[in-house]
């Protein structure tokens, strides 16, 4: 597990909007790793701009067992992530932090074959954000489209967990979630969008 340096300086108690990545910020075509490769959702970069208007950090976790496979190295990760993050700073909404986990149980190579507790559902990547950026997870939210985004983030103590429809393709069915998703949404454009989230942002950031 590791985060790109990208912190902004966040006061203790920050209130932090955590994003998984694949089929959230971009459309999952399976392993993307090069920027050509690369599709924004639709409007995924204006709600992300919104969102660090109310006050919330943004940051990015997410699982990437295709350095665990040797589809791809932590390098390449690393360069497409500094491309994503400048295509974020762009629209206005800069990201603090991104963490990864490069492992998976069954398929890894070597030592990045393994069990550990940074891939998602573990809460291992929160926790690490958590403490390393000063983030109250009681005033924080998480956006995901599978269900161990959410088991994650209630491991990690995050408040409120949001569920999107992968791509932004379609509104997820209830029976996704196992009952741990505080809301549902088609994207997280629409998600921003929702005159409820306001009330949200009245018990997180904008409390700051």
């Amino acid at each position: 597990m590791s985060a790109e340096s990208r912190k902004n300086g966040g006061h203790k108690g920050v209130a932090a909007a955590f994003l998984d990545r694949d089929g959230v910020i971009n459309i999952d075509h399976g392993y993307v790793v090069r920027a050509e490769e690369f599709e924004f959702v639709p409007g995924v970069l204006t709600a992300c701009a919104a969102l660090a208007k109310m006050g919330f950090a943004l940051v990015v976790t997410t699982n990437q067992s295709g350095i665990a496979r040797g589809l791809y190295t932590e390098e390449d990760f690393h360069r497409l992530s500094d491309w994503m993050q400048q295509r974020f700073a762009a629209a206005g909404a800069p990201l603090t932090a991104t963490y990864h986990c490069p492992h998976h149980p069954n398929e890894g190579r070597g030592p990045l074959r393994r069990a550990c507790d940074c891939r998602k559902p573990a809460p291992g990547m929160l926790l690490a954000a958590i403490r390393g950026l000063g983030i109250d997870p009681a005033r924080s939210v998480m956006f995901g489209d599978k269900r161990s985004d959410l088991q994650a983030a209630a491991a990690a103590g995050v408040a409120q967990r949001v569920l999107l429809g992968t791509d932004g393709t379609a509104l997820p069915d209830a029976s996704e979630d196992g009952g741990l998703a505080t809301a549902r949404y088609r994207s997280l454009a629409e998600a921003v969008a929702d005159p409820l989230l306001p009330p949200l942002c009245a018990r997180s950031a904008c409390e700051a």
